[in-house]
């Protein structure tokens, strides 16, 4: 099958001059991550010249680059990633995830020629991973087990710090060994504006300092259990949106987490 069969037409873009509030407000308003970043040429065309995610908002929002800077103020350009891997439309399903495994991205820009025409993301992929043989599959053996976590009593910049370096987009929050809570780059990104619109800018780097995971995580997360089935996990993930679920064993301590980059790779070992 062809990556066309799979991708989305419907593209939601930005220009590369709006902001990041803008940026946010799509986000938000479609439930999407990501937006391909477009600028008009000089013959009046509208060219794919970056793409920017949610990942790449709580990396810039957070740093001291911009901290003393109004979102609104930021410029689209300023953050996006301008090394745009893009695949044709009659590449190969597999190819191109091996594309997004390989380069570790969460997303391809498909184009015609020059003509941006779609793109396609792993949430895409989750559709493919509802047969029988992934009916057969348990998610212990396909979940990761090395868990970069976060305590309830850690500060925001830490989880923030943490998800920069294990370029990973939600942490799950552990406490006695018990899941107490998931924090991901929305959370963070929440925080950051709500300390941006509320305190004066002399105090917002004092006030970051104050806070804490367990003031901006989601409680009583969504698990799944290790002996569940990949397409159990592959249904949950369509229906909520999540790109992740931590996994827990019958004693509900968690034992690792299940991501969609992890049904990205199973899909491309079974179809290989």
């Amino acid at each position: 099958m062809k990556i066309k069969n799979l991708m989305t037409e419907d593209l939601i873009t930005i220009d590369k001059d709006q902001n990041l509030t803008d940026a946010i407000k799509l986000m938000r308003k479609h439930k999407i991550s990501r937006l391909p970043v477009l600028n008009t040429n000089q013959d009046n065309k509208k060219e794919l010249v970056g793409i920017i995610s949610e990942r790449d908002i709580a990396d810039k929002i957070g740093s001291a680059k911009f901290e003393k800077k109004p979102i609104s103020q930021v410029r689209i350009v300023s953050v996006m990633l301008k090394d745009v891997i893009t695949a044709p439309e009659d590449m190969s399903l597999v190819d191109v995830a091996k594309l997004m495994l390989e380069n570790g991205i969460g997303s391809v820009p498909i184009v015609d020629g020059d003509n941006l025409i779609g793109i396609v993301s792993k949430a895409d992929f989750l559709t493919l991973a509802n047969g029988k043989a992934f009916e057969k599959i348990l998610i212990d053996g396909v979940m990761s087990t090395d868990i970069t976590s976060v305590s309830p009593s850690e500060r925001l910049v830490h989880a923030r710090r943490l998800m920069l370096d294990s370029k990973v987009g939600r942490l799950p929050v552990i406490e006695d060994d018990e899941l107490v809570g998931m924090i991901t780059s929305k959370d963070l990104i929440r925080a950051f504006i709500d300390v941006k619109k509320n305190i004066p800018d002399k105090y917002q780097k004092t006030q970051l300092k104050e806070v804490f995971v367990e003031d901006i995580m989601s409680k009583n997360p969504l698990s799944i259990n290790e002996k569940d089935s990949i397409s159990n996990a592959d249904e949950i993930m369509i229906e909520t949106g999540f790109n992740g679920l931590p996994v827990i064993n019958n004693d509900e301590d968690i034992v690792g987490i299940i991501t969609q980059t992890d049904i990205l790779k199973l899909i491309v070992d079974l179809e290989s």
